[in-house]
């Protein structure tokens, strides 16, 4: 015992522990190890124990800072079946090394899936090639460059939503002229594929990685992707909060030229304002819609980045059918917990509610003006 008390084992340095996230009733931690792509949910105690596994610190030590938190001694058998539970993971410095998962899954081949539903990847080295842009796009990522970009943005969808009528109309118009709702889709295309790429430039810019870019189809739709691997790991909320947000941001800064251009044309029947009209009212809807806190949309991402929570939706699901069921045990639930959960469950249903009625009236309004 004395021996293993002595010891100073030490994580791997790339191996990633997320900040605590509530899942449930319960608080967990995510482990990763970037190497192998393996991840697994731990306690708020493992955690205390495996983020102090520096290599500086004995077990002896560690252990003695673990009793005043917790209040109770490890024992022999549980730092044994701690260190057995890393080793066999391979977690541990001076352990075997993982085996590195293929860059683009089991396979490793760029093309998965079928001609009717799969992925293509379209660059070998996502992010080597994210780091590339990131570097190009440097100086546009300062914070008082931001800042203006943002204003402008928001002056655009104030200006916008006063002429809110004259697109709507505008939208109308354009389901019945195929030429210029190519146009108008192409464009829209265009600027999901930025919306994605933006999130990969995001999370380079504040320490995260890109594992993959390519393209998802679901015929006949079918759209660029991004994969940002570490994310959850970040350890500050707002870097978290900025990789979620910047696809929203890059489709309005994308509509901000379309913007400037449908701000000089006369109002009228003009078919270039009418077509730029329909262009920003969709723009602006993809962009704001996608904030909303509802799965899959990035909005429900920074919700979950901000509260600290991982599984929103289906936790706040399972907590209300447990509360129908056995409102003894749903009672057993932190007090943070059901005040999350059933807020959210109130709060996303009304949300469809609403999104449901505004697009029903918008079509409307179109189909018949």
């Amino acid at each position: 015992m004395t021996g293993l008390l002595d010891h100073r084992p030490a994580l791997r340095p790339e191996v990633l522990l997320s900040p605590p996230l509530l899942d449930g009733p319960a608080t967990v931690h995510l482990v990763k190890d970037p190497v192998s792509g393996a991840s697994f949910e731990i306690g708020p105690k493992e955690h205390f124990l495996v983020s102090r596994l520096d290599g500086s610190r004995s077990l002896a030590e560690i252990g003695t800072e673990y009793g005043r938190v917790f209040g109770r001694r490890l024992g022999e058998g549980n730092w044994q079946q701690l260190l057995a539970l890393l080793g066999s993971r391979r977690l541990l410095a001076g352990g075997p090394a993982p085996d590195p998962v293929p860059p683009t899954g089991t396979s490793g081949k760029p093309f998965r899936g079928t001609l009717l539903r799969g992925t293509l990847r379209l660059v070998a080295d996502a992010d080597a090639t994210t780091a590339r842009l990131h570097r190009a796009l440097r100086p546009l990522l300062h914070p008082a460059v931001l800042g203006v970009l943002l204003l402008g943005c928001l002056t655009m969808e104030t200006v916008l939503a006063t002429s809110l009528g004259e697109l709507a109309v505008a939208f109308g118009w354009l389901l019945r002229h195929p030429a210029p709702l190519l146009a108008v889709a192409t464009l829209m295309w265009l600027s999901t594929a930025l919306h994605e790429f933006a999130h990969g430039i995001a999370a380079r810019h504040v320490g995260g990685t890109v594992g993959e870019i390519g393209l998802r189809w679901r015929l006949p739709v079918a759209i660029m992707y991004c994969t940002v691997d570490n994310y959850r790991f970040l350890r500050r909320r707002r870097h978290q909060l900025a990789v979620a947000a910047a696809g929203a941001f890059a489709n309005l800064l994308f509509l901000l030229p379309f913007w400037l251009w449908w701000a000089t044309l006369p109002a009228g029947d003009d078919p270039t304002r009418r077509t730029l009209s329909a262009l920003l009212l969709i723009g602006s809807a993809q962009a704001l819609v996608n904030l909303a806190p509802l799965p899959p949309l990035d909005g429900y991402t920074m919700l979950g980045h901000g509260l600290r929570v991982t599984r929103l939706a289906p936790a706040s699901s399972g907590y209300l059918r447990l509360r129908m069921r056995d409102r003894t045990a749903a009672a057993a639930y932190p007090p943070r917990a059901r005040r999350l959960y059933l807020g959210y469950a109130v709060g996303s249903t009304a949300l469809v509610l609403l999104l449901a009625a505004g697009l029903t009236g918008a079509v409307w309004y179109a189909a018949t003006t």
